[in-house]
């Protein structure tokens, strides 16, 4: 049965890394843009990060250009933006598409795993995917959830 173990995925510099590195651990995986009305989601998700990265969360953020271009042409803008204005230190990784014939193999997995409500396409910047220790996705929450909100089930994840 696939994972999300089984992806690799590219980071910022354009190389390779298997989410095999992350195996065991929960994750938080997010479709995210420097430009969006939801950008202020990234404080959240850094908290959440702080919070529990000692008891083996990683959250995994994945910059996409799709919805109404709100994210920076360059990678290096884009972390540097996230570092700056939210603190950022979870990974981040290449810019992908997540809808579309070019949609990253990962998302297209994940929105296999997880619809959404009317449809298996991400509607937004900041969709985010919960994924157990065994790499099985286990909720998937829509662009206007806060990531606080996730506490509760991440919780769950950790005990």
């Amino acid at each position: 049965m696939e994972t999300v173990y089984d992806f690799n995925v590219k980071k910022t510099n354009g190389e390779l890394k298997s989410l095999k590195d992350f195996q065991g651990q929960p994750l938080i995986i997010v479709n995210t843009a420097s430009k969006c009305g939801f950008t202020p989601q990234f404080k959240g998700l850094q908290e959440l990060y702080e919070k529990y990265k000692d008891q083996g969360l990683e959250i995994l953020g994945f910059p996409c250009d799709q919805f109404n271009n709100q994210e920076f042409e360059n990678i290096d803008e884009t972390t540097q933006f996230c570092q700056l204005n939210f603190g950022v230190s979870f990974p981040m990784f290449g810019k992908i598409d997540v809808n579309g014939d070019h949609a990253d193999p990962l998302f297209s997995f994940l929105k296999k795993e997880k619809k959404g409500i009317l449809t298996s396409n991400i509607k937004w910047n900041f969709t985010k995917f919960l994924v157990g220790r065994d790499g099985k996705v286990v909720e998937r929450y829509a662009p206007t959830t806060e990531p606080k909100k996730i506490e509760a089930d991440l919780l769950k994840l950790l005990g």
